[in-house]
């Protein structure tokens, strides 16, 4: 299992070799690893049927309690079998998409990467190994969007999906630490095997809004819907594997996967319901209304991920049976539909569907798949889709909460999903023939076989649905209910009413399909100005405010004045320390001077006078002399507290110290008044202030002791460990050796450093 999860990144290190040996049978070559995952996936199945789950475990932080374990349950095989299966055929269709492209090694490397990180996502056990896979799918999504990197659009684009989703991502690390405290384990499996009522915990508040947080602006769902159709700037190939069974659907994966033990709550069914229905109505409206094909399918995506949403949301058995075979149904028709896509593009070099029309004599075998998708993207039988649509109306009518109104928007979903499967498959190839940049002709054998096994097999279990029933489906709606669940799933039913409710979808999603043409102009005017308004338009408003902050916090903070730097991180940190001393401990002086002496007094004047005559004097060589005194003042308190060989030290430092001053005073440039007279007085009173503070933090130290003093075990063991009697030099050579071969390296980095710069400058000398 480490293996297969790992193995993406493995081979992605060799593909440029690989391209190297292979040439354009890169992609079919690459295409052999995801094959054969899919076929070790598939072999698991008898033993989640079996046993329910297995948990595979290996260690890799055991002293923080961080293992590789991972969990093969229902849900978790049919992700990877998605991803896995429909890698094949991206990987395939990528190398005739991309053929000839003079970055299609890179662009595999990415590829294989990302498919790496969603196994890892999706089979990890650990939460933290979960977020860690989490967040490389983000990374890697953002490299494939922006893999046109010359375009500024696509920049733009790949830069927009990163923000949103690792924003999303940090609400999402946060959530999972909370969920790990309320449960008491970084397990999955432990957590959804507890019988803890975790809805019932203080933190059940927070956790949910982190982790939704994250999961929504993953899977966008209103309000972080305008990122996904942004990223249909990466390639078609990109787009189809991320909008069919990896990126987005990683939310919707981890939505299922914490719904045993999260959905007991109020909060996060009615949150996933109401989000849920949003998303499933915008989507759907936003993909009726464009004309771009990508932007079609990329809006119809929206509207399957808020249907996954709000069905999980509801959690019944049968609306969480509906949710699998929606999530499956939806990965066939949406990989084929999205290929097929590039395939248009790729053959009549646009992606306006007003452009395209009678596509179905140049392009028959395209037109016969295309039509299959979209058959089973507009739910008519006998497609899975059918099914999955027919599951989605009866769950809603049975819904425990909302019900009418769901349902209603259920039906609007699908009336205007009937219209996006004509648009995308009747008007392109049975529409007006338009004229076409290219001279369009048949798609390539490689960019054909991916779509025709994904509708195939979408036709295959709408006719024989028992088979995906008893093979995984079954044992996948068990894992997110917590429980085992009888499904029945059956291409035809009887005349019921979500038969009805099927058959007044397709004939108004038929009557809008006719009216497009007519609607389109109004359309388009209503999104227009509501773009104004949209989320999209806050997302570049906040990051408008960003910019205008960072300048702001340049012009008045990184001024590039060293004073003010100063100034300013001394008056935060000691004001943080004072206001924590104040309101934590609390200002208690018990200072015994009794047994101080004359001339420790005298040191302790002296070192004020000098710090005082040194801050005021117009002297460099007063102000250099001063500080030398200073210096030999602390030398000698170190000397009269038994410490000479600090004191030693610091009378070594002192004395060059202040021969490296003297002798640098000479370059420095005459006095001048730099500074106004309120400006020294600000400064003043910081330096008082923090000299106060520390003052107070040292006296107050002197009464905290959490542990008992470690120098009785330096006294003892000194000598009979270390083999030295001079305890200092014990400490620094044996006992804390490494923090004195740290400081060494430090030393010795900074002493090359300065020999570079004195080396660059004598050859700047020499040159003529």
């Amino acid at each position: 299992m480490l293996l297969a999860v790992l193995s993406g990144f493995l081979l992605a290190i060799a593909v440029p070799a690989l391209h190297r040996m292979t040439g354009k049978y890169i992609g079919w070559a690459l295409a052999l690893l995801p094959a054969s995952l899919t076929v070790y996936f598939a072999s698991l199945i008898p033993a989640v049927q079996t046993d329910g789950s297995l948990l595979i475990e290996y260690a890799w932080l055991p002293g923080l309690d961080i293992t590789l374990n991972f969990l093969v349950d229902g849900l978790s095989l049919v992700f990877a079998l998605l991803i896995s299966s429909i890698g094949t055929f991206i990987l395939i269709y990528s190398g005739s998409y991309l053929a000839g492209h003079k970055y299609l090694a890179r662009f595999f490397v990415l590829m294989l990467s990302f498919m790496a990180s969603m196994f890892g996502l999706v089979l990890s056990d650990n939460l933290v190994t979960l977020f860690v896979f989490w967040e490389l799918t983000s990374i890697t999504s953002y490299l494939l969007i922006g893999f046109n990197h010359e375009d500024i659009e696509t920049r733009k684009s790949a830069l927009q999906g990163l923000f949103v989703t690792v924003a999303g991502g940090l609400a999402l690390m946060a959530g999972l630490i909370l969920l790990a405290i309320m449960s008491g384990s970084y397990s999955l499996s432990e957590i959804l095997s507890s019988n803890m009522a975790l809805h019932e915990h203080a933190f059940y508040t927070a956790a949910v809004i982190c982790i939704l947080a994250g999961t929504f602006t993953k899977s966008a769902q209103v309000p972080f819907h305008f990122w996904l159709p942004n990223a249909m700037a990466a390639p078609t190939p990109v787009s189809a594997f991320l909008h069919s069974a990896t990126m987005v659907k990683a939310g919707i994966y981890l939505m299922a996967r914490l719904n045993p033990s999260l959905g007991e709550g109020e909060l996060w069914s009615q949150t996933l319901v109401l989000f849920g229905a949003a998303t499933m109505l915008t989507g759907a409206y936003l993909a009726f209304s464009n004309t771009g094909i990508k932007k079609v399918l990329a809006y119809s995506t929206i509207m399957a991920l808020g249907t996954l949403t709000m069905l999980i949301g509801v959690g019944t058995e049968l609306a969480l049976t509906a949710f699998i075979c929606f999530l499956v149904a939806h990965s066939l028709y949406k990989g084929a539909l999205f290929m097929i896509a590039g395939a248009l593009d790729h053959q009549t070099g646009t992606k306006d569907i007003t452009v395209m029309g009678g596509l179905r004599k140049a392009m028959p075998v395209t037109a016969v798949i295309a039509c299959l998708a979209a058959l089973s993207q507009a739910g008519l039988p006998p497609l899975f889709g059918f099914i999955a649509k027919e599951l989605l109306f009866e769950s809603l009518l049975e819904s425990p909460i909302w019900s009418v109104g769901l349902t209603i928007a259920a039906v609007l979903a699908a009336m205007l999903l009937v219209g996006v499967a004509g648009l995308v498959a009747v008007k392109p190839f049975f529409g007006k023939s338009g004229n076409t940049p290219k001279t369009p002709h048949e798609a390539p054998f490689g960019m054909l076989i991916g779509p025709a096994v994904l509708s195939v097999t979408a036709l295959t279990f709408g006719l024989v649905p028992f088979l995906p029933e008893a093979a995984l489906l079954q044992a996948a709606v068990a894992s997110v209910n917590g429980a085992a669940v009888e499904t029945n799933l059956a291409l035809w039913h009887g005349v019921n009413k979500p038969l009805m409710l099927s058959v007044i979808s397709l004939l108004l999603g038929w009557g809008l399909l006719a009216s497009w043409n007519r609607l389109q102009s109004r359309l388009h005017a209503i999104n227009t100005s509501a773009a104004r308004f949209g989320p999209e338009a806050g997302y570049f408003k906040f990051m408008e405010g960003i910019t205008i902050i960072a300048a702001w916090q340049t012009r008045v903070l990184q001024n590039g004045v060293l004073g003010l730097y100063l100034l300013i991180l001394v008056a935060v940190t000691f004001g943080l320390t004072g206001y924590t001393l104040l309101t934590q401990h609390g200002i208690n002086l018990t200072l015994d001077l009794a047994d101080s002496h004359f001339y420790e007094w005298g040191i302790a004047l002296l070192l004020v006078a000098a710090a005082t005559f040194s801050s005021t004097t117009h002297s460099r060589l007063g102000s250099v002399a001063s500080m030398g005194v200073l210096g030999f003042g602390v030398a000698l308190t170190f000397i009269l507290f038994s410490a000479p060989d600090l004191g030693i030290t610091q009378l070594l430092v002192e004395t060059l110290t202040v021969i490296l001053l003297v002798l640098v005073l000479f370059k420095l440039p005459e006095f001048g008044n730099l500074s106004s007279p309120f400006e020294r007085y600000r400064d003043l009173a910081v330096a008082i202030f923090a000299g106060m503070v520390m003052t107070l933090v040292i006296l107050a130290a002197l009464d905290v002791q959490y542990f008992e003093s470690i120098s009785s075990y330096y006294i003892e063991n000194s000598a009979t460990l270390a083999y030295g009697r001079n305890i200092v030099n014990v400490i620094l050579v044996d006992f804390r050796a490494l923090d004195t071969l740290g400081e060494i390296f430090v030393l010795s980095l900074a002493a090359l450093g300065v020999l570079s710069m004195i080396k660059l400058k004598a050859e700047d000398q020499h040159k003529p």
